[in-house]
């Protein structure tokens, strides 16, 4: 009697079988990472990467350390000198349209207009070597000159380019996934310097470049072995050296309470509200932007003034520096958790709605990060809504930070790492998530304003050797 043969396997569990829906099985993923860490070329681009993380957060540590010492001498040194605590009131009509014509010769005349537009949010790639040099004047004019914009997307720029740099004078291979992988390493090293955690930096990478399964450990352990690298040699560098970069450690004003239903309940209102607001400063800033696009020189200077008018108004309304208003919100914020009965109801009423047009201006027309205007923001608007009956001062910080950072940049896993070891504590997740992911459906709900992304010199590719994804406008 014939025995009867045995049927093939054909389910998903079959290796090489494919999954329901077209994609790959557990195993032929299993495969591709292995045959991935087997790769000699792509253990080469580790090693590389290792190494790339030295000089970069070398090269960020200085870049900071400029950064902020300018800032200082633009908005404390130069009005002390001239007998004034505080700018004077016309101080920012100054200084601010000064950086609107650096940023409109460097977009007209440099190559790579100065870097990434931040009005479209934060972008994983880093620029040329050629574009590298107006990606540092623009940054040096905007930033300590008194954008409303942080120090996070030229770094960004900055590694990358400088890791491609590196590579090319190594003669490394230019190949997709090289170039992918090398920007990836050097963006992710600079990130760490200045979100002051290697972690943080990896994820926030993680999220913007929008890759998974193997491309996600393809991407990601490069960028974390730099990361971790470049926060290591950054932070002993810099108590060597004793200089300042900025901390981003929030002194808060008390104990973290027990959180209970009403901060619960107050998190889930205030995240809606704040992603409302910052929906429409994100979107106004991309109209902006496509004017400046249009009118590049006219229209960025138009930008860099109005944002001055704006802290010059709030000057005058509230008596407080015009830095509160023509900065990153750096400062302002751990000014803010530490003392926030220093801020009366009006005065945090007027920053936020300077502040807020004069973020959407700078993100337009000058050349700055997203990330600290939009923490700041999120901040003043839950310790003014603090008050609420069962809220409170810490649960609204966090819940504020969460919300708005999630509403800006899009990234929520990012912003409730971020705020997190902001935070320094477990102790707010709870609202910090919920506002996070609130925010994140909110902005997502709403009708976007659908402006083409330009495509941007040296931009990394979605994922190794993957075209580059349009990102979803806000």
């Amino acid at each position: 009697m014939t025995q009867p043969q045995p049927q093939p396997r054909t389910g998903p569990e079959q290796p090489g079988a494919p999954a329901p829906g077209g994609g790959r099985t557990q195993p032929e993923e299993a495969d591709l990472l292995r045959g991935l860490l087997h790769s000699p070329a792509y253990l080469r681009s580790l090693v590389h990467s290792a190494l790339i993380g030295v000089p970069v957060s070398l090269v960020a540590f200085w870049f900071l350390v400029a950064l902020h010492q300018l800032e200082h001498l633009m908005w404390v040194h130069l009005p002390q000198a001239m007998g004034r605590p505080i700018p004077p009131w016309w101080w920012p009509l100054v200084l601010l349209p000064l950086a609107g014509a650096v940023v409109a010769f460097v977009v007209t005349r440099l190559p790579g207009a100065g870097g990434h537009v931040p009005a479209y949010g934060l972008q994983p790639g880093g620029a040329s070597a050629r574009a590298l040099p107006g990606v540092v004047i623009a940054a040096v004019a905007s930033l300590p000159l008194g954008a409303a914009l942080g120090p996070e997307a030229p770094l960004i720029a900055l590694g990358g380019g400088l890791a491609l740099l590196f590579r090319d004078l190594a003669r490394g291979p230019e190949t997709p996934q090289s170039t992918a992988l090398m920007a990836a390493a050097g963006a992710a090293a600079a990130m760490s310097v200045i979100l002051g955690n290697p972690l943080v930096g990896a994820v926030l990478l993680m999220e913007v470049v929008g890759v998974g399964g193997p491309q996600l450990f393809a991407v990601m352990l490069p960028a974390l072995l730099s990361s971790g690298i470049g926060s290591l040699v950054f932070t002993g560098f810099g108590r060597w050296t004793g200089l300042e970069t900025g901390s981003l450690s929030l002194p808060l004003s008390g104990p973290f309470p027990r959180l209970d239903a009403g901060d619960v309940g107050w998190t889930a209102v205030i995240a809606v509200v704040i992603g409302v607001l910052v929906h429409l400063i994100m979107a106004g800033g991309r109209r902006a932007a496509a004017l400046v696009r249009a009118r590049p020189v006219a229209a960025t200077m138009l930008c860099a003034t109005g944002a001055g008018v704006c802290a010059t108004l709030y000057t005058l309304v509230t008596g407080r520096t015009s830095a509160d208003v023509a900065s990153s919100g750096q400062a302002a914020m751990a000014q803010l958790a530490a003392d926030p009965r220093s801020w009366g109801v009006g005065a945090l009423i007027a920053v936020i709605a300077f502040k807020s047009v004069a973020y959407s201006l700078c993100l337009a027309g000058l050349r700055g990060g997203p990330i600290f205007p939009a923490l700041f923001l999120g901040a003043a608007l839950g310790v003014l809504l603090s008050p609420l009956p069962g809220f409170g001062v810490i649960p609204g910080l966090a819940a504020g930070m969460a919300a708005s950072a999630a509403a800006a940049f899009r990234l929520p896993v990012s912003s409730v790492v971020l705020v997190a070891l902001l935070l320094g504590s477990i102790a707010m997740t709870p609202v910090v998530m919920l506002a996070a992911v609130i925010a994140f459906c909110t902005t997502q709900l709403l009708p976007a304003f659908r402006d083409q992304q330009p495509v941007e010199e040296g931009e990394l590719p979605s994922g190794a050797g993957a075209p580059a994804r349009e990102r979803e406008p806000s």
